[in-house]
């Protein structure tokens, strides 16, 4: 596969660096991790977006959380037809094999995969619009919450309302799953929403009784 070219020296250099310090001094916790396998007690469902940074956030070590990430950090709903579901394989093996004690989405502040769902379904991406954009597909799981907020006037504020249905409509189809359902009416698992601001450092839970997001 000629078409594949060598790592960027920059990050050979990167590489090179924490070979050199981070690894070398926790040598013992590294060869545990690869000899007794993973033991996350969390999975996190958030977006591909370069500016989310999961374990940051947490001050998480490797080993924590097992992390999925996707366009806008969103859950299709349960759908068992032998086709490629990435997201859903995803979840089933931090469920099933893993045994996740916690399972959260994590939806962001300015996410360029949710406005384009508000381009979309405003009519203001025709190119979203083709049966041939992956995007576009992807982000039809989101529609009906772009109905729920279509009439918020304020621009900024309803592409934060459209963000959070993002991390909703993922709770909402987590349960779809049977083996989900299975766990957290067994009091095995639970659920959680949140959403950050990147720009603020701001961090944002879903209160499941109250309907509301609020402030950590």
């Amino acid at each position: 596969m000629d078409h594949v070219k060598a790592l960027p020296s920059y990050l050979v250099q990167r590489y090179q660096g924490w070979k050199a310090t981070t690894y070398s001094e926790n040598k013992v916790w590294y060869r545990r991790l690869a000899d007794d396998g993973q033991r996350p007690r969390a999975m996190v469902i958030s977006c591909c977006d370069s500016r989310v940074h999961v374990t940051s956030i947490f001050g998480a070590d490797q080993g924590e959380f097992f992390i999925h990430r996707n366009i806008a950090n969103l859950v299709p709903p349960f759908i068992n037809d032998g086709d490629h579901h990435g997201t859903s394989a995803a979840i089933e093996y931090a469920v099933t094999e893993l045994k996740v004690a916690h399972l959260i989405v994590l939806g962001h502040s300015n996410c360029g995969g949710v406005k384009g769902c508000m381009d979309m379904c405003s009519g203001h991406a025709p190119t979203l619009e083709k049966k041939t954009s992956f995007i576009g597909r992807w982000m039809d799981i989101l529609r009906p919450g772009y109905e729920r907020i279509a009439d918020i006037k304020d621009d900024t504020e309803r592409m934060r309302a459209l963000e959070k249905e993002a991390v909703l409509i993922s709770l909402q189809n987590l349960m779809s799953f049977p083996f989900i359902k299975e766990a957290v009416e067994a009091e095995q698992m639970t659920l959680h929403g949140l959403w950050t601001d990147i720009g603020e450092g701001g961090l944002e839970y879903y209160d499941g009784e109250k309907n509301a997001f609020f402030k950590i």
